[in-house]
């Protein structure tokens, strides 16, 4: 299993044979409106091109349908035919975008032996969440393969606490920027809930992506190791990669 962060929380993920490209956020660098009044996104530059971001893609999964996460150089450039996986309530969007081989995700799917199972979140909390809307993670299953936990843009809350109680996941990736919205609570998960979620599954390892691409998303790779390690979580616990950089499980 390797996973390849590009950027946010665009990802291509090789499991049991298969790539999965998930949100794909394929704009350049301040084409996006601005979430915070600091400047426009994304804040960086994709690794390389939208173009090599797609090849040797197998299918499309997406958490939700904010601009972050499925903005409209991904419709432009994805074809298709690819299958395309999404969470109920997204229909309208995805009709609106011509895929041809698109399926919403009510509880679970299986896909060429992957197993692929829509979890619960909280896009913040509070008075935000009526503006946030939904949004849904992830749990990856296959023979042979490791459980592959994808956290998606949640705070650590009761649903992500139960999903890890009834899944048992290997790896998690959680979105650790702590984006916030202008007079709001983090929507993802800041420093203090990613020790949550540490102190919650000792057992896994934890991927920590959506950071540093997008202007209301203050927590840095920096900020996150320099926590981590004056709590002696070590680098093979808690997994920071870079942008383009490939892990392999």
């Amino acid at each position: 299993m390797k996973i390849q962060f590009i950027r946010n929380a665009t990802m291509k993920i090789n499991y049991a044979g298969k790539t999965i490209l998930t949100d794909p956020m394929l704009s350049s660098q301040g084409s996006l409106p601005s979430f915070a009044g600091i400047a426009p996104n994304p804040t960086i530059e994709l690794p390389f091109s939208a173009e090599d971001v797609i090849n040797g893609i197998d299918s499309v999964l997406l958490s939700h349908t904010h601009p972050d996460h499925f903005d409209e150089k991904a419709g432009e450039v994805l074809k298709k035919t690819l299958p395309l996986f999404f969470q109920p309530g997204d229909e309208e969007r995805i009709k609106k975008e011509g895929f041809q081989n698109a399926s919403s995700i009510d509880s679970s799917v299986l896909w060429e032996g992957i197993k692929i199972s829509r979890t619960g979140g909280q896009h913040g909390s509070g008075k935000i969440l009526e503006h946030m809307g939904n949004v849904s993670g992830f749990v990856f299953q296959a023979e042979g393969e490791p459980t592959l936990y994808w956290v998606g843009d949640s705070i650590w809350c009761e649903e992500v606490e139960d999903t890890i109680k009834k899944f048992h996941p290997d790896i998690i990736i959680a979105h650790t920027g702590g984006a916030i919205v202008p007079g709001y609570d983090p929507i993802i998960m800041n420093i203090e809930q990613v020790f949550q979620l540490i102190k919650a599954v000792p057992e896994a390892k934890i991927v920590a992506v959506h950071m540093e691409a997008l202007d209301h998303c203050p927590v840095t790779r920096k900020e996150l190791r320099l926590s981590a390690d004056k709590k002696v979580i070590s680098h093979e616990k808690l997994i920071i990669p870079e942008d383009g950089e490939t892990i392999s499980f």
